[in-house]
Protein backbone atom coordinates (compact mmCIF):
# COMPACT_ATOMS: atom_id res chain seq x y z
CA UNK A 1 0.00 0.00 0.00
CA UNK A 2 3.01 2.31 1.15
CA UNK A 3 4.66 1.65 -2.28
CA UNK A 4 1.48 2.73 -4.42
CA UNK A 5 0.68 5.56 -2.13
CA UNK A 6 4.54 6.72 -3.43
CA UNK A 7 4.32 6.20 -6.65
CA UNK A 8 1.01 7.82 -7.37
CA UNK A 9 2.44 10.84 -5.31
CA UNK A 10 5.63 10.82 -7.46
CA UNK A 11 3.98 10.56 -10.54
CA UNK A 12 0.89 13.34 -9.50
CA UNK A 13 3.19 15.79 -7.52
CA UNK A 14 6.10 17.99 -8.29
CA UNK A 15 9.36 18.16 -6.30
CA UNK A 16 9.83 21.22 -3.67
CA UNK A 17 13.02 22.94 -3.35
CA UNK A 18 14.21 21.98 0.12
CA UNK A 19 12.51 19.47 2.34
CA UNK A 20 10.52 20.38 4.87
CA UNK A 21 11.59 20.83 7.65
CA UNK A 22 10.86 20.00 11.12
CA UNK A 23 10.81 23.19 12.86
CA UNK A 24 7.75 23.00 15.01
CA UNK A 25 7.32 19.06 15.35
CA UNK A 26 8.16 16.31 13.63
CA UNK A 27 4.43 15.41 12.23
CA UNK A 28 3.43 19.02 11.52
CA UNK A 29 3.46 21.10 8.04
CA UNK A 30 1.53 23.93 9.16
CA UNK A 31 3.53 26.85 7.57
CA UNK A 32 4.46 30.06 9.51
CA UNK A 33 1.95 32.12 10.77
CA UNK A 34 -0.67 29.79 9.70
CA UNK A 35 -0.79 30.95 5.96
CA UNK A 36 0.14 29.47 2.65
CA UNK A 37 2.57 31.36 0.56
CA UNK A 38 0.46 33.43 -1.83
CA UNK A 39 2.98 33.52 -4.39
CA UNK A 40 3.49 29.34 -4.77
CA UNK A 41 -0.85 29.38 -4.41
CA UNK A 42 -3.73 28.57 -2.15
CA UNK A 43 -4.19 25.10 -2.47
CA UNK A 44 -0.91 22.61 -1.12
CA UNK A 45 -0.78 18.88 -1.44
CA UNK A 46 2.28 17.40 0.20
CA UNK A 47 3.48 13.50 0.79
CA UNK A 48 5.74 12.88 3.07
CA UNK A 49 7.18 9.20 3.63
CA UNK A 50 9.46 8.81 6.31
CA UNK A 51 11.52 5.09 7.06
CA UNK A 52 13.54 3.91 9.50
CA UNK A 53 15.54 1.05 10.59
CA UNK A 54 16.22 1.08 14.04
CA UNK A 55 17.60 -2.06 16.90
CA UNK A 56 18.94 -2.65 20.30
CA UNK A 57 22.42 -3.63 19.33
CA UNK A 58 22.84 -4.07 23.41
CA UNK A 59 21.18 -4.15 26.84
CA UNK A 60 17.47 -3.30 26.43
CA UNK A 61 15.16 -6.02 27.45
CA UNK A 62 16.56 -7.60 24.09
CA UNK A 63 18.37 -6.94 20.81
CA UNK A 64 16.67 -6.92 17.89
CA UNK A 65 15.93 -4.38 14.74
CA UNK A 66 12.87 -3.00 13.71
CA UNK A 67 11.66 -1.45 10.32
CA UNK A 68 9.07 1.66 11.36
CA UNK A 69 7.54 3.86 9.18
CA UNK A 70 5.05 6.69 8.93
CA UNK A 71 3.48 8.54 5.19
CA UNK A 72 2.07 11.89 5.80
CA UNK A 73 -0.21 13.37 3.49
CA UNK A 74 -1.30 17.23 3.80
CA UNK A 75 -3.61 19.23 2.09
CA UNK A 76 -4.24 23.12 2.53
CA UNK A 77 -5.86 25.73 1.07
CA UNK A 78 -6.42 29.57 1.47
CA UNK A 79 -10.28 29.61 1.60
CA UNK A 80 -10.12 32.91 0.57
CA UNK A 81 -8.99 32.03 -2.86
CA UNK A 82 -11.04 29.00 -3.03
CA UNK A 83 -14.33 29.94 -1.13
CA UNK A 84 -14.37 33.48 -0.71
CA UNK A 85 -13.70 33.16 3.03
CA UNK A 86 -11.19 35.62 3.70
CA UNK A 87 -8.89 35.12 5.93
CA UNK A 88 -9.20 31.54 6.90
CA UNK A 89 -7.17 28.82 5.72
CA UNK A 90 -7.96 24.58 6.26
CA UNK A 91 -5.65 22.26 7.29
CA UNK A 92 -6.45 18.26 6.47
CA UNK A 93 -3.89 15.95 8.16
CA UNK A 94 -4.19 11.92 7.24
CA UNK A 95 -1.35 9.59 8.45
CA UNK A 96 -0.36 6.15 8.50
CA UNK A 97 1.82 4.27 10.30
CA UNK A 98 2.90 0.61 10.46
CA UNK A 99 2.50 0.31 14.17
CA UNK A 100 5.89 -1.69 14.85
CA UNK A 101 7.69 -1.11 17.96
CA UNK A 102 11.60 -0.49 18.99
CA UNK A 103 10.50 0.51 22.75
CA UNK A 104 9.82 -3.11 23.26
CA UNK A 105 13.23 -3.91 22.23
CA UNK A 106 14.71 -1.09 24.61
CA UNK A 107 12.37 -0.79 27.42
CA UNK A 108 12.66 3.13 27.51
CA UNK A 109 9.51 4.84 28.84
CA UNK A 110 10.26 8.17 26.53
CA UNK A 111 10.54 6.45 22.82
CA UNK A 112 13.71 6.11 20.92
CA UNK A 113 11.60 6.97 17.75
CA UNK A 114 9.40 10.20 17.47
CA UNK A 115 7.60 7.82 14.87
CA UNK A 116 6.51 5.35 16.69
CA UNK A 117 3.05 4.40 17.64
CA UNK A 118 2.08 1.11 18.80
CA UNK A 119 -0.79 0.31 16.43
CA UNK A 120 -1.27 0.20 12.68
CA UNK A 121 -3.41 2.38 11.17
CA UNK A 122 -4.34 5.00 8.79
CA UNK A 123 -6.14 7.56 10.53
CA UNK A 124 -7.28 11.52 10.35
CA UNK A 125 -4.76 13.20 12.47
CA UNK A 126 -5.78 16.75 11.80
CA UNK A 127 -8.69 18.71 10.32
CA UNK A 128 -8.77 22.11 11.53
CA UNK A 129 -9.80 25.78 10.35
CA UNK A 130 -7.55 28.52 11.23
CA UNK A 131 -9.21 32.22 10.93
CA UNK A 132 -7.67 35.64 11.09
CA UNK A 133 -8.69 37.86 13.24
CA UNK A 134 -7.40 41.40 12.56
CA UNK A 135 -3.65 41.71 12.11
CA UNK A 136 -2.63 40.28 15.68
CA UNK A 137 -4.63 37.56 15.85
CA UNK A 138 -6.13 34.07 14.92
CA UNK A 139 -8.39 31.03 16.19
CA UNK A 140 -7.89 27.82 15.20
CA UNK A 141 -10.95 25.46 15.53
CA UNK A 142 -10.70 21.12 14.77
CA UNK A 143 -8.90 17.88 15.30
CA UNK A 144 -5.51 19.76 16.10
CA UNK A 145 -2.01 18.27 17.45
CA UNK A 146 -1.05 20.79 20.36
CA UNK A 147 2.69 20.33 19.72
CA UNK A 148 2.75 21.55 16.23
CA UNK A 149 2.51 25.17 18.11
CA UNK A 150 2.71 24.50 22.30
CA UNK A 151 6.05 23.04 23.68
CA UNK A 152 7.95 23.60 19.93
CA UNK A 153 11.17 24.70 18.96
CA UNK A 154 13.18 24.33 15.43
CA UNK A 155 16.37 23.47 17.24
CA UNK A 156 15.05 20.55 19.35
CA UNK A 157 13.47 19.60 15.84
CA UNK A 158 16.22 17.59 14.55
CA UNK A 159 16.34 14.81 17.00
CA UNK A 160 14.48 11.53 16.76
CA UNK A 161 13.71 10.82 20.51
CA UNK A 162 10.39 11.79 21.25
CA UNK A 163 11.37 13.86 24.47
CA UNK A 164 13.01 16.36 22.09
CA UNK A 165 9.36 17.18 20.56
CA UNK A 166 7.65 17.44 23.72
CA UNK A 167 8.37 17.25 27.08
CA UNK A 168 7.85 13.59 28.75
CA UNK A 169 6.17 15.61 32.24
CA UNK A 170 3.43 16.15 29.35
CA UNK A 171 3.23 13.88 26.75
CA UNK A 172 2.64 10.83 29.53
CA UNK A 173 -0.76 12.43 31.29
CA UNK A 174 -4.11 11.90 30.04
CA UNK A 175 -6.19 8.80 29.81
CA UNK A 176 -5.04 8.27 26.24
CA UNK A 177 -2.49 10.36 26.15
CA UNK A 178 -2.68 14.12 25.38
CA UNK A 179 -3.29 15.41 21.73
CA UNK A 180 -0.26 15.02 20.25
CA UNK A 181 1.16 12.06 17.83
CA UNK A 182 -0.22 9.96 16.84
CA UNK A 183 -3.62 10.30 17.99
CA UNK A 184 -5.46 14.00 18.66
CA UNK A 185 -8.09 15.38 19.93
CA UNK A 186 -10.93 18.10 19.23
CA UNK A 187 -9.95 21.92 19.93
CA UNK A 188 -9.95 25.23 20.27
CA UNK A 189 -6.99 27.72 19.56
CA UNK A 190 -6.55 31.43 19.97
CA UNK A 191 -3.56 32.97 19.91
CA UNK A 192 -2.34 36.62 19.92
CA UNK A 193 0.68 37.86 18.18
CA UNK A 194 1.26 41.91 19.78
CA UNK A 195 4.90 42.36 18.19
CA UNK A 196 7.56 40.55 16.50
CA UNK A 197 8.85 37.30 18.16
CA UNK A 198 5.69 37.92 20.73
CA UNK A 199 3.24 35.64 21.24
CA UNK A 200 0.35 34.54 23.76
CA UNK A 201 -1.72 31.24 22.86
CA UNK A 202 -3.90 29.06 24.75
CA UNK A 203 -6.43 26.06 23.71
CA UNK A 204 -8.88 24.08 25.24
CA UNK A 205 -8.81 20.10 24.21
CA UNK A 206 -10.84 17.28 24.72
CA UNK A 207 -8.99 15.78 27.62
CA UNK A 208 -9.71 11.77 25.74
CA UNK A 209 -7.51 12.06 22.92
CA UNK A 210 -8.52 10.04 19.74
CA UNK A 211 -12.48 9.90 20.85
CA UNK A 212 -14.40 8.80 17.92
CA UNK A 213 -17.42 10.23 19.26
CA UNK A 214 -17.94 13.03 21.15
CA UNK A 215 -21.39 13.84 23.18
CA UNK A 216 -21.56 16.85 24.79
CA UNK A 217 -21.70 14.44 28.67
CA UNK A 218 -18.20 13.24 27.43
CA UNK A 219 -16.76 16.57 28.41
CA UNK A 220 -18.29 16.80 31.61
CA UNK A 221 -17.05 13.27 32.45
CA UNK A 222 -13.48 13.10 31.40
CA UNK A 223 -12.56 16.66 31.38
CA UNK A 224 -11.06 19.13 28.99
CA UNK A 225 -7.04 19.74 28.83
CA UNK A 226 -6.03 23.56 29.16
CA UNK A 227 -2.83 24.83 27.96
CA UNK A 228 -1.32 28.30 27.56
CA UNK A 229 1.88 29.89 26.76
CA UNK A 230 3.84 32.88 26.18
CA UNK A 231 6.71 33.38 23.27
CA UNK A 232 9.29 35.87 23.93
CA UNK A 233 12.38 36.77 22.05
CA UNK A 234 15.69 36.60 24.01
CA UNK A 235 18.98 36.60 23.14
CA UNK A 236 18.39 36.72 19.60
CA UNK A 237 16.26 33.13 19.93
CA UNK A 238 13.36 32.62 21.96
CA UNK A 239 11.72 31.33 25.04
CA UNK A 240 8.56 29.60 25.98
CA UNK A 241 6.79 29.61 28.94
CA UNK A 242 3.90 26.93 29.93
CA UNK A 243 1.11 25.83 31.64
CA UNK A 244 -1.09 22.85 31.09
CA UNK A 245 -3.92 21.55 33.13
CA UNK A 246 -6.60 18.81 32.76
CA UNK A 247 -10.28 19.15 34.77
CA UNK A 248 -10.52 15.69 35.36
CA UNK A 249 -9.84 13.11 38.09
CA UNK A 250 -7.03 10.80 37.91
CA UNK A 251 -5.82 7.69 39.79
CA UNK A 252 -3.21 8.25 41.85
CA UNK A 253 -0.58 5.69 43.04
CA UNK A 254 -2.18 5.18 46.03
CA UNK A 255 -5.52 4.08 44.22
CA UNK A 256 -7.69 7.53 45.19
CA UNK A 257 -9.15 9.60 42.48
CA UNK A 258 -7.91 13.38 42.82
CA UNK A 259 -7.75 16.27 40.39
CA UNK A 260 -4.83 18.29 39.89
CA UNK A 261 -3.19 16.66 37.10
CA UNK A 262 -0.91 20.19 35.44
CA UNK A 263 2.86 21.40 35.46
CA UNK A 264 4.57 24.11 33.84
CA UNK A 265 7.40 23.89 32.10
CA UNK A 266 10.34 26.69 30.54
CA UNK A 267 12.00 26.14 27.29
CA UNK A 268 14.42 28.44 25.21
CA UNK A 269 16.57 27.82 22.38
CA UNK A 270 19.70 30.79 20.81
CA UNK A 271 22.68 31.10 18.88
CA UNK A 272 25.59 30.12 20.65
CA UNK A 273 27.86 30.89 18.17
CA UNK A 274 28.91 31.68 14.14
CA UNK A 275 31.94 31.44 12.61
CA UNK A 276 34.26 29.60 9.48
CA UNK A 277 33.78 26.71 11.50
CA UNK A 278 29.76 26.72 11.54
CA UNK A 279 26.86 27.62 13.41
CA UNK A 280 25.91 26.28 16.96
CA UNK A 281 22.70 26.38 18.14
CA UNK A 282 21.50 25.33 21.74
CA UNK A 283 18.42 24.37 23.53
CA UNK A 284 16.80 23.56 27.05
CA UNK A 285 13.55 22.28 28.59
CA UNK A 286 12.43 21.82 32.46
CA UNK A 287 9.15 20.73 33.26
CA UNK A 288 7.16 19.08 36.53
CA UNK A 289 4.18 16.85 36.57
CA UNK A 290 1.70 16.14 39.05
CA UNK A 291 3.84 12.95 41.09
CA UNK A 292 1.13 11.68 42.63
CA UNK A 293 -0.88 10.64 39.37
CA UNK A 294 2.26 10.79 37.32
CA UNK A 295 5.20 8.60 36.72
CA UNK A 296 7.56 11.57 36.40
CA UNK A 297 6.96 14.67 37.97
CA UNK A 298 10.56 16.31 36.82
CA UNK A 299 12.23 16.59 33.40
CA UNK A 300 14.68 18.15 31.96
CA UNK A 301 16.38 18.23 28.46
CA UNK A 302 19.23 20.17 26.65
CA UNK A 303 21.30 20.02 23.08
CA UNK A 304 23.15 21.55 20.32
CA UNK A 305 22.82 21.53 16.53
CA UNK A 306 26.05 22.32 14.54
CA UNK A 307 25.38 23.40 10.42
CA UNK A 308 27.28 24.93 7.92
CA UNK A 309 30.66 23.29 8.90
CA UNK A 310 31.02 21.06 5.58
CA UNK A 311 31.86 23.45 2.11
CA UNK A 312 29.02 22.95 0.33
CA UNK A 313 26.95 20.92 2.69
CA UNK A 314 25.45 23.66 4.00
CA UNK A 315 22.37 21.88 5.04
CA UNK A 316 23.88 19.04 6.78
CA UNK A 317 22.86 19.03 11.13
CA UNK A 318 25.07 17.57 13.24
CA UNK A 319 23.44 17.40 16.66
CA UNK A 320 23.98 16.11 20.53
CA UNK A 321 21.44 15.71 22.94
CA UNK A 322 20.44 14.72 25.96
CA UNK A 323 16.71 13.91 28.18
CA UNK A 324 16.04 12.98 31.48
CA UNK A 325 12.55 11.84 33.05
CA UNK A 326 12.59 11.78 36.79
CA UNK A 327 10.40 9.27 38.47
CA UNK A 328 7.95 10.80 41.15
CA UNK A 329 8.32 9.46 45.05
CA UNK A 330 4.87 8.43 45.25
CA UNK A 331 5.44 5.84 42.07
CA UNK A 332 9.01 5.07 43.34
CA UNK A 333 7.61 3.69 46.39
CA UNK A 334 4.77 2.11 44.91
CA UNK A 335 6.60 0.33 41.78
CA UNK A 336 10.01 -0.14 43.49
CA UNK A 337 12.08 1.77 40.36
CA UNK A 338 14.71 4.06 40.26
CA UNK A 339 14.98 7.54 40.13
CA UNK A 340 15.19 8.56 36.45
CA UNK A 341 15.95 7.41 32.86
CA UNK A 342 17.87 8.95 30.47
CA UNK A 343 18.26 9.59 26.76
CA UNK A 344 21.64 10.70 25.21
CA UNK A 345 21.72 11.03 21.03
CA UNK A 346 24.04 12.28 18.79
CA UNK A 347 22.62 12.38 15.23
CA UNK A 348 23.20 13.69 11.90
CA UNK A 349 20.94 14.81 9.14
CA UNK A 350 22.46 14.92 5.56
CA UNK A 351 20.28 16.03 2.14
CA UNK A 352 21.24 13.74 -0.70
CA UNK A 353 18.39 15.84 -3.03
CA UNK A 354 16.17 18.24 -2.40
CA UNK A 355 13.32 15.82 -1.90
CA UNK A 356 15.63 12.73 -0.17
CA UNK A 357 17.68 13.12 3.47
CA UNK A 358 18.93 10.13 5.63
CA UNK A 359 19.90 10.50 9.11
CA UNK A 360 21.95 7.88 10.84
CA UNK A 361 20.92 7.74 15.20
CA UNK A 362 22.75 6.57 18.06
CA UNK A 363 20.98 6.78 21.28
CA UNK A 364 22.16 5.51 24.65
CA UNK A 365 19.35 5.06 27.09
CA UNK A 366 19.88 4.75 30.92
CA UNK A 367 18.05 3.05 33.38
CA UNK A 368 14.97 2.14 30.19
CA UNK A 369 11.76 3.21 32.06
CA UNK A 370 14.35 3.75 34.85
CA UNK A 371 13.51 0.29 36.15
CA UNK A 372 16.38 -1.61 37.69
CA UNK A 373 15.52 -4.72 36.04
CA UNK A 374 16.11 -3.74 32.85
CA UNK A 375 19.92 -2.85 31.26
CA UNK A 376 21.33 0.07 29.95
CA UNK A 377 19.93 -0.09 25.64
CA UNK A 378 22.51 0.71 22.85
CA UNK A 379 20.17 2.12 20.02
CA UNK A 380 21.22 2.82 16.46
CA UNK A 381 19.28 3.66 13.47
CA UNK A 382 19.11 4.73 9.86
CA UNK A 383 16.05 7.19 8.93
CA UNK A 384 15.53 8.02 5.35
CA UNK A 385 12.23 10.38 4.35
CA UNK A 386 11.49 12.02 0.86
CA UNK A 387 8.85 14.39 0.09
CA UNK A 388 6.77 15.28 -2.88
CA UNK A 389 4.43 18.35 -2.94
CA UNK A 390 2.07 20.15 -5.53
CA UNK A 391 1.05 24.01 -5.39
CA UNK A 392 -1.68 25.50 -7.05
CA UNK A 393 -5.16 26.56 -7.79
CA UNK A 394 -6.37 25.06 -10.99
CA UNK A 395 -4.58 22.15 -11.43
CA UNK A 396 -1.20 23.86 -12.33
CA UNK A 397 1.97 22.17 -10.57
CA UNK A 398 4.62 24.79 -9.12
CA UNK A 399 8.65 23.23 -10.05
CA UNK A 400 9.26 20.89 -12.17
CA UNK A 401 7.36 17.70 -12.75
CA UNK A 402 9.42 14.37 -11.20
CA UNK A 403 8.82 12.24 -14.54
Amino acid sequence: MLAAALLASTAAVAATGDLPQPTRHAHSYTHAEGEIDEVQGPILLETTYTGEVIGVAAGGVRRGTRYLDNLDIVLEADLVAVAGWRGAMLHVYGLYNNGTSVSDLAGDAQAASNIETGDRALRLYEAWIDQKLGSHASVKVGRYDLNSEFDALETSGLFLGSAHGIGTDISQTGLSGPSIFPKTSLAARLEVRPADGWAVRAAILDGVANRIDFPPSALRKDGALLIGEAELPVLGGRMLIGHWHYTARFDAHDGRRERGNGGVYLRGEAPIASGPAGTLAGFFRLGTANGRLNMFDRFASAGMKLTGWLDGRDEDELGLAVATAFTARDYRLAQGSGKAETAIELTYRAPIAPWLSVQPNVQYVRNPSADPTIADALVLGLRFETSFRLIGSTGETAGQSLL
